[in-house]
């Protein structure tokens, strides 16, 4: 992603199964406008992560945790150093 150093970047990392999450994640790039970056859960790397300034996490709730996708992206990047 290229732009300018004292702009500031948002990722939006989303899972969803219903389509409620998606539609909340993608209001929110919107909203942000070219200062977001929307991306499933499933694809965020660790590299995404350090590079941007800000971060909305949207998923579904399970019994009052995360759902497992979204987990298994906390599990996957965190610690880990980008490529």
């Amino acid at each position: 992603m290229s732009r300018h150093p004292a702009e500031p970047s948002l990722l939006i990392v989303w899972h969803s199964r219903t389509g409620a999450s998606a539609a909340l994640a993608s209001a929110a790039a919107q909203g942000a406008a070219a200062a977001a970056r929307l991306v499933e859960a499933g694809e965020a790397t660790p590299a995404m992560l350090l590079d941007a300034d800000a971060y909305l996490f949207c998923c579904p709730e399970n019994l009052g945790g995360m759902s497992g996708m979204m987990k298994e992206m906390f599990d996957r990047t965190y610690g880990r150093k980008a490529a």
